[in-house]
Order: C-alpha cells, then sequence, then structure tokens
C-alpha cells in the first residue's frame, strides 16, 4: 500500500532527525493501519488508506476546536502540528467553489433534491477523501 510504505518511511527519516511529534504521529498512522489491515483480513487499498487518513485529519480538527474552547492552548497547537503531518499525506482537499461546481455538474442531482441525507450520501460517495466532510455539508445545504 501507497500510504503506509511512505508513512514508515518517513518515519525512519523522522526518528534519525529526532523529531519527536512527527515519531510519535506517524507511529500513530502506522498502527491504524495495521488495525485496519487486522480488521479487514486483508491487505488495505489506496481508498482505506485515505479513509484512514481522513479520519485521524478529523479527530485531530475535533480536538483542536475542544480545547481551544477550553482555552488549551499549548495543546491546540500540538494537534494542529500534528494535522500539519496527517494532511501531507492526503490528497489535496477542494475548496469550496470548487465543490459547489462538482455537485452542480453532478447529473444525478437533481434525483436528489430536497433530500439532504440523500445528497450527502450521493456527494460524499464521489467525493470521500477529495472534500472536507463539514464543507460539503455546507454547500449541499445551501443549494437544498
Amino acid at each position: 500500500m501507497k500510504y503506509q510504505e511512505r508513512v514508515t518511511a518517513d518515519l525512519k527519516s523522522a526518528m534519525k532527525a529526532k523529531d519527536q511529534i512527527k515519531v510519535l504521529t506517524l507511529r500513530l498512522l502506522i498502527a491504524a493501519f495495521e488495525n485496519a489491515r487486522i480488521e479487514k483480513g486483508r491487505d488495505l487499498q489506496e481508498e482505506d488508506g485515505v479513509k484512514i487518513l481522513s479520519s485521524a485529519g478529523k479527530k485531530r480538527k475535533e480536538s483542536i476546536e475542544a480545547y481551544e474552547k477550553a482555552g488549551r492552548k499549548e495543546l491546540a497547537d500540538k494537534e494542529k502540528q500534528e494535522l500539519q503531518i496527517i494532511e501531507e499525506y492526503l490528497p489535496k482537499q477542494m475548496s469550496k467553489e470548487e465543490v459547489l461546481q462538482f455537485i452542480k455538474e453532478l447529473k444525478e442531482w437533481k434525483s436528489v433534491k430536497g433530500d439532504f441525507g440523500q445528497a450527502m450520501k450521493l456527494v460524499m460517495g464521489k467525493l470521500r477523501g477529495k472534500a472536507d466532510g463539514k464543507l460539503v455539508s455546507e454547500v449541499v445545504q445551501e443549494l437544498l
């Protein structure tokens, strides 16, 4: 798997450079890859890697929000550093304008018009890993 191999290679480099936060973050990603492989009972595919990385990034974003609300700047900063490392491995995320344009060009869009749940299922099925779910949700709500 491409992502797991890249993370493992980068872990070795981070260990040599004594970059503790990167080492910790990459070890957590490797553990997540291994847990997913065991759970699935097979080698991971490319889309599995994107899901794992997206999930790890989402957790960091939620933690950042929680720490900032609680006034824990030092913990929020640590999470931001981890998020930055994780985002290096994710595909480039689409902007709001790109998501809006994609949805408008989607042929199946007319069949789900008015049903938020169906619309989200359709759009996220096509954009998983390419756009943040929160952003897609905002755009879909605007269009409905």
